[in-house]
């Protein structure tokens, strides 16, 4: 019984050292949080479809060549993809951890970012959606979680 306690604990530390969720990231970028770089690890169309607003588009093809001149050393990077049903920001903060960058993938990526009613932009500004009251409370600021 005590080792499949502490494998759980172990288990749900790591998850949250290593993963983020929408809500904390917006919190941490309203915050000004020092140091902490967003990356929109899309291709192109999707990144001209809509954003999270002061990301950085850095394909996870484009990673391994590009994160150094990029992305400042010490930075704590968050990744993102379109959403729950892709695992691209995975395969981003991979890349990243391989190049001993300090990394979380943000759960929900882009489509929950927008689903939440934050604010997103396009190359035509900046624009947010009512939010889905299955993903955001509706009568609350947090699900208080």
């Amino acid at each position: 019984m005590l080792d499949r306690m502490t494998n759980a604990i172990e288990h749900f530390t790591a998850r949250l050292t290593f993963e983020t969720d929408v809500s904390d990231v917006h919190a941490a970028m309203t915050a000004g949080t020092p140091n902490l770089v967003v990356v929109d690890s899309r291709g192109a169309q999707a990144w001209a479809q809509g954003r999270i607003p002061g990301a950085v588009h850095l394909p996870t093809a484009d990673i391994a060549v590009r994160a150094a001149e990029t992305i400042p050393a010490g930075s704590e990077v968050v990744t993102y993809c379109w959403g729950p049903g892709c695992n691209g920001a995975t395969r981003a903060a991979l890349e990243f951890a391989k190049l001993g960058y300090r990394v979380r993938e943000m759960l929900g990526g882009y489509e929950y970012w927008v689903r939440e009613g934050l604010e997103f932009e396009t190359s035509a500004g900046r624009e947010s959606r009512p939010a889905d009251e299955l993903t955001a409370p509706r009568w609350a600021v947090s699900c208080d979680c």
